[in-house]
């Protein structure tokens, strides 16, 4: 399998990948500095994302209850209109479904319903977005 970017993606400096054949990204979408993205467990993301600086997106751990300290791969799905603020977690297996927002420093450890909006440690429900976005992310570095 090979690494997919849709036209009119962005991926900005300085963001490592712990693999990046199993990474899909769909059109219009952007993934600031400095984020850590493990495509291990394989992350797929939609159209019209925007994941802000230092973010990470975790999709391998170790089963804490294996006796060998056994690794595991579970995917992250993000869908289209999906925004996750600075500085947020991902942990492995999470879908944040279409519209979700992740407030920034919120470590998610379960899966986002549509529109959503969650925050805080562990993440959970502070709000909702409107259900009918409309917007097209399209956003370049301002310096080349």
């Amino acid at each position: 399998m090979k690494h997919s970017i849709g036209q009119k993606s962005y991926i900005f400096l300085n963001c490592s990948f712990d693999n990046s054949s199993r990474f899909t990204m769909g059109n219009n979408c952007v993934i600031n500095a400095k984020c850590r993205l493990d495509a291990r467990g394989t992350i797929t993301i939609g159209e019209n994302v925007s994941i802000s600086e230092e973010v990470i997106i975790l999709t391998a751990d170790h089963d804490p209850y294996a006796p060998n300290f056994g690794g595991q791969n579970k995917p992250v799905i993000i869908e289209d209109y999906v925004w996750i603020g600075t500085r947020a977690m991902i942990l492995p297996g999470v879908t944040l479904h279409k519209g979700s927002l992740v407030a920034a420093g919120a470590v998610v450890t379960k899966s986002v319903p549509p529109f959503e909006i969650w925050g805080g440690v562990p993440a959970k429900k502070i709000g909702e977005r409107n259900n009918s976005l409309q917007y097209t992310v399209d956003y370049k570095r301002l310096l080349h």
